[in-house]
């Protein structure tokens, strides 16, 4: 996988060189269609989408605006969590029994079970797959609150705001939201998809999390293709982050929404936006610089 990304990398230069009036013109034509799915929506949409092969934002709307993250805080928490573990501050593989002061409901298994005992490699796994609030909770008691946005401050994400708890009614009510701006999550996921600043081993262990996640961006692009994600979900709000490995033209993007008057809609238009971005990306993979498809 590591070399796959270099091999990406290696390509930027060529692949920009090819950017000209066509492929700029089809850009466009991706800005217009997502604003229209935001016109569309009875709530608020935001978004960034970001060519990995170049780097650069090729559509966005509201990116700098910080909106409710739901779970997809949580792409910060792990980052943060294998990061410690690499510089020896915490174990992943120690198992502890988790007390009931530390159960959250909402999302997840581990409020139903009577006393599991696991490592916080487990809880990390069930934060991101299941999105489990009580596994979370654990995480965030381990790394600190104030380390993540630390980290997230200095990774040059500053309004990634981790301020409380999964579930935390009372946080809610001080108006003590989780927050981040479109810019700011799709970076998160894009700097745990490459390892930046993480060892190979550790890189990996996320990544594998990451590809088990399930959502709309995933629902939206052919199983062929990994996708690497995490989704978000609260009353009235849907947010997703995913990288999408694309041969030949990987992206990353996140939609954050909100205000919805029914939340089903969050997610069919974060559908419509990630359906929108892969048919962008995908003509250009395969396209060329004149957008003949090679026979």
């Amino acid at each position: 996988m590591l070399r796959w990304v270099l091999a990406v990398s290696l390509l930027t230069t060529s692949l920009a060189a090819q950017t000209g009036p066509l492929q700029q013109d089809l850009r466009e034509q991706l800005q217009r269609r997502l604003d229209g799915i935001a016109s569309r929506l009875d709530g608020t949409l935001g978004f960034a989408v970001v060519d990995l092969t170049s780097n650069e934002r090729v559509a966005a709307r509201l990116p700098m605006q910080p909106f409710p993250t739901a779970s997809t805080i949580k792409l910060s928490i792990l980052y943060e969590l294998l990061k410690q573990a690499e510089e020896g501050k915490l174990a992943l593989n120690q198992p502890a029994r988790l007390e009931r002061r530390q159960v959250a409901a909402g999302s997840g298994v581990l409020q139903h079970l009577s006393a599991p005992l696991l490592s916080l490699a487990d809880h990390a796994a069930l934060m991101m797959i299941v999105s489990d609030n009580t596994a979370t909770n654990v995480v965030i008691e381990a790394v600190g609150m104030a380390n993540v946005n630390a980290r997230t401050q200095a990774m040059g994400m500053p309004d990634i705001l981790l301020r409380r708890k999964m579930m935390d009614a009372a946080a809610v009510k001080r108006g003590d939201e989780n927050v981040a701006s479109p810019a700011s999550l799709v970076k998160s996921v894009e700097v745990l998809w490459r390892g930046d600043g993480l060892t190979k081993d550790s890189r990996d262990a996320g990544v594998q999390i990451l590809y088990k996640v399930g959502g709309a961006i995933r629902g939206a692009v052919p199983s062929r293709v990994r996708v690497a994600s995490k989704t978000g979900t609260l009353e009235g709000v849907r947010a997703e982050a995913a990288v999408v490995e694309l041969e030949g033209r990987p992206f990353a993007l996140a939609a954050m929404t909100t205000y919805l008057r029914h939340d089903p809609d969050g997610e069919r238009a974060i559908g419509d936006v990630a359906d929108a971005a892969f048919s962008y990306f995908e003509r250009l993979a395969l396209g060329g610089a004149y957008g003949r498809k090679a026979p």
